[in-house]
C-alpha cells in the first residue's frame, strides 16, 4: 500500500497514541475518526487508503461509513446505508453547514476535514489525543457469551443528554469496482461500519450498566456521544 502519511506525521501520531494509552482509565480511550466515503466517488480512494494506515496506530479508531448518494451515477456501493448519509447530514446541520461531501472525516464528532487533507487530519488527531486524559467518563466494555457489557461512570462534567451507541464493523474488504467513476479500480476498505445502533440514553447522573446482545464476526466498539450529532465524549473497543 502506498504510504500516504509522511514519516514525521506517523511518528507524531504514534507518540500521541502511546501517551493516551498510559493514561487510560479503565479502557484505552480512543480518538474516533469517521470517514464518509463511497465506492462511486472518484476522489475517495486516497482517503480510504489512509484509513488502513490509521488503523495500525494505537489510540485511534477509524471507521468508514459508506453513504448512498453517489449510487445513481452507475455503481451501487455494496456497503452504503441511508442511515450513514443521515448521520453525515446531522453533522452538517450541527455545524451550520448546508452541504455534505465525500470524502469527509469527522474527528471526535467535532472537527470536520473535507477532502483528502492528511496533514490537517493529523493536526486534529494530535489535538484530540492531548485531551484524552481529561475524558469525563470511565468506560468499560467487555464481550462474552454473546453479550456485550457496557459500564460507564461520570468522572467529570458531562453533557446533559448523551447517547450510548453500539458500532459493529468489518476490518477489511477488497472490492473490484466495475462501473461508475472508479470503474476498473480495486479498492481496499478498512473498518467498514455495518451497524451503528443507539442502545441507551444517559445523563451521567448515575452509573450506567447495560448488556446488549452481539452476534456475528464483526468487531465491536461503543461510542458515547452528546445527543444531536455532538461531541464524542468516550469510545472503547470490546475486548
Amino acid at each position: 500500500m502506498r504510504q500516504i502519511l509522511t514519516g514525521l506525521a506517523m511518528v507524531a501520531l504514534m507518540a500521541g497514541g502511546a501517551q493516551a494509552q498510559e493514561t487510560a482509565q479503565p479502557s484505552t480511550p480512543l480518538v474516533v475518526i469517521e470517514l464518509f466515503t463511497s465506492q462511486g466517488c472518484s476522489s475517495c480512494p486516497p482517503a480510504d487508503a489512509l484509513m488502513a494506515e490509521l488503523s495500525d496506530l494505537d489510540g485511534i479508531l477509524p471507521l468508514s461509513l459508506h453513504v448512498d448518494y453517489w449510487d445513481y451515477i452507475g455503481w451501487k456501493d455494496v456497503f452504503a446505508q441511508a442511515q450513514f448519509t443521515d448521520r453525515q447530514r446531522a453533522y452538517a446541520r450541527a455545524a451550520g453547514k448546508r452541504s455534505i461531501y465525500t470524502p469527509q472525516m469527522i474527528v471526535q464528532g467535532v472537527d470536520h476535514v473535507v477532502g483528502f487533507k492528511p496533514m490537517k487530519l493529523v493536526d486534529q488527531i494530535k489535538r484530540r489525543q492531548s485531551q484524552l486524559s481529561q475524558i469525563p467518563i470511565s468506560l468499560s466494555v467487555m464481550k462474552r457469551d454473546g453479550m456485550l457489557e457496557i459500564l460507564a461512570q461520570a468522572t467529570g462534567a458531562l453533557p446533559p443528554h448523551m447517547v450510548v451507541q453500539l458500532v459493529r464493523f468489518d476490518p477489511h474488504e477488497r472490492v473490484e469496482i466495475r462501473r461508475g467513476e472508479n470503474a476498473g479500480r480495486v479498492v481496499d476498505y478498512t473498518n467498514i461500519v455495518t451497524e451503528w445502533l443507539p442502545v441507551a440514553d444517559w445523563n451521567g447522573k448515575a452509573p450506567l450498566l447495560i448488556e446488549v446482545p452481539v452476534t456475528g464476526p464483526e468487531q465491536t466498539a461503543v461510542v458515547v456521544q452528546s445527543r444531536d450529532a455532538g461531541a464524542i465524549v468516550a469510545a472503547a473497543l470490546a475486548q
